[in-house]
């Protein structure tokens, strides 16, 4: 009893650890924000690639990548997630160093509602009367963004949805991650070998032509892409996903206390009540998850 109470905690401590990494790393990307989004993302890619050798060597999971290359259909799912994790991590890139912390902090507490909407659509997941309001109010929470500013959050609603079909297509395959994430990283590799050469070749890239601080930074992007995935993974294992989902908030949250607070961003009354629209939906959304887990342990 005590071990399954130690691992729990031990689950959660991962969870916060993983979260709090992934809403602070705004700052990590602000660092390195002269550096074009492109080539950026070239440099996470090739240096996730050999942090994730290192691991799967380390946790012996080799074969499993072996079995992903003998299986077509598996491919072709990683194929696509590949794609629509790299355009999430290009616009994340570009939204951090086009000073638009905020908007990517909403796309992630959206991201949620869009889950739900996705596992509707695809699954046939049943959504209850709760679940019809939150996504309701979080619709209406949009809609008021673009009559009052004019604007559709395109960087907040192409992460959120980008980030859920991403999750959308792995639940289909339920690979491991660090196996599934080094076959993304590895179709994504000789695009980002061609346009790191591209640059070299033309005297254009960042890396040791200019400040050694930056060089340093973008060889972290592997390190920085591996870390919380694997804190979440440590998370994921030991303890339940319904509770897991209650920590997610954390990341969006800090992130958007780091745009305020730290780089300034603007925040004016109609951005404020399109969160404040988000947090209600996102308070009926997990009140509703905490209902139907209480109801779940009384059966």
């Amino acid at each position: 009893m005590n071990s399954s109470r130690d691992e729990s905690k031990l689950g959660m401590i991962y969870a916060i650890c993983a979260f709090t990494f992934w809403g602070l790393i705004p700052i990590y990307y602000k660092q390195i924000s002269q550096v074009t989004p492109f080539e950026v993302l070239a440099h996470r890619v090739i240096w996730s690639v050999v942090v994730l050798i290192v691991l799967l060597m380390i946790t012996k999971q080799t074969n499993i990548v072996k079995d992903i290359f003998k299986s077509l259909k598996q491919l072709k799912y990683l194929i696509l997630s590949s794609l629509l994790v790299s355009v999430n991590w290009l616009i994340f890139i570009w939204a951090v160093s086009n000073n638009q912390i905020v908007e990517t902090s909403l796309g992630y507490f959206i991201n949620p509602l869009v889950n739900v909407v996705l596992g509707y659509m695809f699954f046939a997941e049943r959504m209850n009367r709760n679940q019809y309001i939150a996504i309701g109010i979080a619709i209406i929470a949009v809609l008021y963004q673009i009559v009052s500013l004019g604007s559709l959050p395109v960087v907040s609603l192409a992460l959120a949805f980008s980030f859920g079909f991403y999750g959308l297509v792995r639940k289909k395959i339920e690979i491991p991650s660090i196996p599934g994430l080094f076959v993304e990283t590895i179709v994504i590799l000789p695009f980002a070998l061609a346009y790191l050469y591209y640059l070299f070749s033309t005297n254009s890239s960042y890396f040791f032509d200019n400040d050694i601080y930056v060089s340093f930074l973008l060889s972290l992007g592997g390190i920085v892409t591996v870390i919380p995935l694997l804190l979440f993974n440590g998370a994921a294992t030991r303890m339940k996903l319904t509770t897991l989902g209650f920590f997610q908030y954390i990341g969006p949250t800090l992130a958007f206390l780091v745009a305020i607070f730290i780089y300034n961003e603007p925040m004016n009354m109609d951005k404020l009540i399109t969160f404040v629209l988000i947090w209600i939906a996102l308070v009926i959304f997990s009140w509703d998850g905490i209902i139907n887990k209480k109801r779940k342990s009384k059966i």
